[in-house]
């Protein structure tokens, strides 16, 4: 996802067991953090099992593209799946087993914001793009058209990436908590002061910041805001967690691949009034002194469908521009 699209706004009896994927059954994570396998060849047959993929289709409110979009597509996927509701004012309530697939009709917003709205009941996605940069909706409505015979098909394949789960804690009690698919970020507000910041790996504190504020990205938000701060660009797959200083006091303070395993903690020393923690770009609450903010990896993955010919790098190369050629003057 682009820093651009960061802040974009968004039955029936459970499947037969010709519909499910063993242990790792689509919409469930897989708890073996040892042994974790984050790309999930899918054996749902879905023409052979008699009963069509359920579906939820969740569309950014009042954006012209999106209703043009889905009246062309609704035949196609109504014709092949059952649709569980069609929620276009991101109010539906996910309750766990309540479809096998989740389309999403937006910006990498409305990805971010169908990730929300899911919370502890992620559900695959496939994201269709009607916004402007579409790096996590990466499928145009013309792509999507020539992808959905092969989804129905079973040719696809579903990746988890990783969610954090971020929590504020003020004495004994946490007063605030969401899960991240992007990033966490600390930040001074008005007047802009430097923060001063402790900084704690697995307990131990690990170092001080002085800075403007802080970020701590997935491998999905590495190529957001985090990016613009000076970060590395990370494979979405990876198990890693991304710590990147905003305009940092020295230049020793560079930004920290860490494993997601590990356990975060930071305090901000006499924050200001302003001082907050944003989740995905939305303010989670206002830091008082004192306050711990805790980051995490969140017990379920955010788990998304790729379909032949979906690429990493191509989409880096044709959404970010990455890449380029040397001109050698002789």
């Amino acid at each position: 996802m682009t820093k651009a699209a960061r802040n974009d706004n968004d039955a029936d009896d459970g499947p037969t067991d010709a519909n499910q994927v063993s242990n790792d059954r689509i919409g469930q994570p897989n708890s073996d953090h040892g042994n974790r396998t984050n790309v999930t060849q899918n054996n749902l047959d879905w023409c052979k099992c008699g009963k069509p993929p359920r579906i939820i289709v969740i569309g950014t409110p009042e954006r012209q593209r999106v209703q043009s979009a889905w009246r062309r597509l609704r035949p196609v996927v109504s014709g092949s799946a059952t649709l569980i509701a069609e929620d276009f004012a991101f109010d539906y309530q996910f309750t766990g087993d309540d479809a096998d697939l989740v389309i999403v009709l937006g910006g990498d917003g409305s990805i971010l914001q169908s990730a929300r709205q899911m919370g502890s009941h992620q559900i695959p996605v496939l994201g269709i793009n009607c916004g402007r940069l579409g790096f996590l909706a990466a499928l145009s409505p013309e792509d999507f058209l020539d992808a959905w015979p092969k989804v129905c098909s079973g040719d696809f394949a579903v990746i988890d990436h990783l969610m954090l789960q971020v929590e504020i804690v003020r004495g004994e009690t946490v007063i605030a908590e969401q899960l991240a698919l992007n990033e966490a970020a600390v930040l001074s507000g008005p007047p802009f002061q430097i923060l001063d910041i402790d900084f704690y790996t697995d307990g131990e504190l690990a170092t001080q910041y002085r800075c403007d504020g802080l970020i701590i990205a997935t491998p999905v938000g590495s190529t957001a805001h985090s990016l613009s701060a000076g970060g590395p660009i990370v494979r979405r797959q990876l198990q890693a967690i991304v710590i990147s200083p905003i305009s940092p006091h020295t230049l020793t303070y560079r930004p920290v691949v860490e494993s997601a395993d590990t356990s975060l903690e930071f305090t901000v020393t006499e924050p200001q009034e302003t001082t907050c923690i944003l989740v995905d770009g939305r303010i989670l609450g206002k830091l008082e002194d004192g306050d711990r903010v805790r980051v995490n990896r969140a017990p379920v993955s955010f788990r998304m469908l790729r379909v032949p010919g979906q690429n990493d790098y191509r989409t880096l190369r044709e959404k970010l521009g990455w890449g380029g050629s040397v001109n050698l003057r002789h």
